[in-house]
């Protein structure tokens, strides 16, 4: 592995300008958004609207300074888009709050929005150079699967609403799940860096698609058995689906073959059709799925459908424009502040205010997939490519779910709800994603000296 210059070089000054300026529109956004509520509510504007407003715009500018000053060349969009979608879920936090409903707290969630921020920071700064986690490769999948299993112990791990995913230290509790993937992510892009080409290699044609060979499947179904494993023993279905579609996709982009897309998909349906046949439990999450509508799941006490129909009655009552915030009804939707803050906030702001907000989601994704293409080396392609695409599959997981498009699961919208977990393992892999960036939009050392040549003559 070729050695990379990271010495910090600045960034052009009006790029650095433009992105403190797009953060800044990001805060004022979120402000606006926050009088708002306070307005329609009490009819004046929040009286904690300065606290929130100066701790999300200080913790902001000190994540700008440090990328400024560990990542300066890094994609100028991504932070100031988290932090519109980090905004509006605080929002919709303090408005449930203020509804009232019982465990919303945006204090909470600025605090745990601050430690997320601290763990960007460290990430930039510790991490000077992303490649270093290739040499990792392998230590990452064992942490990866000892977190994702870890719920499984007896005494540490508990249920909470039908899924066995949290473990608990005396009160804390952290669903290892949303750090497994990232250390899961790194492994894969190490792995399949390492074997791409014997994974690449044709095997015998079926139709129009090039099978592997037999002997290449064992990657493929030991992924797949553990994704079934959690699924089946934790009742997990969220963290299998993120589990095995990253490491397929991730698998097709090392390769470019797309019998590995096919295989995986006829694996996966497969195996949750056998275990649903098998395993009660999982048999019960599709039956709510195909008929939500039905008396006898809606009455169920757990397990049932009453969650799902809520929410969907929010979006309905949302429409296009939405209720406006403040001036709906999400508390009646349970969880409204975690699993179902996609339908409160669609409740309010409509299905124009989601489509916006699903715009946004893409677009952080797309500045992802773009450092993946701009990206020198294989490995950080495979990197940047299956961190955005694990942010991407999440997003459509959890929005499938509470839209009844997909069987409900037990993950949440990033950035957007109530919870530590997934809002600090969000964080990392933002700075993970804008590390790699910053080497991919890094110029050449010839090109630097040239720009600021220019910049001398000039003057």
């Amino acid at each position: 592995m070729s050695e990379v210059d990271i010495t910090p070089v600045p960034m052009p000054a009006k790029r650095r300008v433009a992105q403190l300026v797009m953060l800044a529109l990001a805060v004022v956004i979120v402000m606006a958004a926050y009088a708002n509520v306070g307005l329609a509510m009490d009819g004046q504007i929040p009286a904690g609207m300065l606290t929130y407003g100066l701790s999300l715009g200080g913790l902001m500018l000190a994540a700008y300074l440090v990328l400024a000053k560990f990542a300066p060349w890094a994609d100028p969009l991504i932070l100031p888009l988290v932090t519109v979608v980090n905004g509006i879920g605080l929002v919709m936090i303090y408005r449930l709050e203020n509804a009232p409903m019982d465990g919303a707290s945006a204090t909470s969630q600025i605090i745990m929005t601050g430690v997320g921020v601290v763990l960007f920071a460290v990430t930039l700064v510790v991490l000077r150079d992303h490649r270093t986690l290739q040499r990792l490769t392998y230590t990452a999948g064992l942490i990866g699967v000892v977190l994702l299993i870890s719920p499984l112990t007896p005494g540490l791990g508990q249920e909470r609403n039908g899924a066995r995913i949290w473990i608990g230290f005396g009160a804390a509790t952290i669903q290892p799940a949303e750090f497994a993937k990232i250390a899961l992510v790194i492994f894969f892009a190490g792995y399949l860096v390492a074997k791409r080409d014997v994974l690449a290699l044709a095997g015998r044609r079926l139709l129009f698609i090039d099978l592997p060979r037999a002997r290449d499947l064992g990657p493929v179904l030991i992924t797949w058995a553990v994704a079934i494993g959690v699924l089946v023993l934790q009742k997990d279905l969220g963290s299998s689906l993120l589990l095995f579609g990253g490491f397929v996709v991730m698998l097709y982009i090392a390769t470019q073959r797309t019998s590995w897309v096919l295989i995986g998909i006829l694996l996966f349906v497969g195996g949750a059709f056998i275990a649903g046949q098998i395993f009660s439990h999982v048999g019960d999450r599709f039956d709510v799925w195909l008929d939500p509508g039905s008396q006898e799941y809606y009455d169920r006490p757990f397990g049932g459908s009453y969650q799902i129909m809520q929410g969907l009655f929010g979006l309905g009552a949302g429409r296009i424009l939405g209720t406006g915030l403040g001036q709906g009804h999400p508390e009646l939707i349970p969880l409204a502040f975690s699993d179902f803050i996609f339908n409160a906030t669609g409740e309010e702001l409509g299905l124009t205010g989601l489509m916006a907000i699903l715009m946004i989601y893409a677009l952080i994704v797309e500045r992802g997939l773009r450092t993946a293409l701009a990206a020198r080396d294989p490995y950080s392609k495979l990197l940047a490519g299956g961190l955005s695409f694990i942010l991407a599959w999440q997003v459509f997981i959890i929005v499938g779910g509470v839209t009844n498009l997909i069987p409900l699961t037990g993950l949440v919208t990033p950035f957007m709800s109530q919870g530590g977990s997934a809002l600090l393992a969000n964080w990392i892999l933002i700075a993970l994603l804008v590390r790699t960036s910053d080497a991919a939009r890094r110029p050449p050392p010839q090109a630097i000296q040239n720009e600021g040549l220019t910049q001398v003559f000039q003057r």
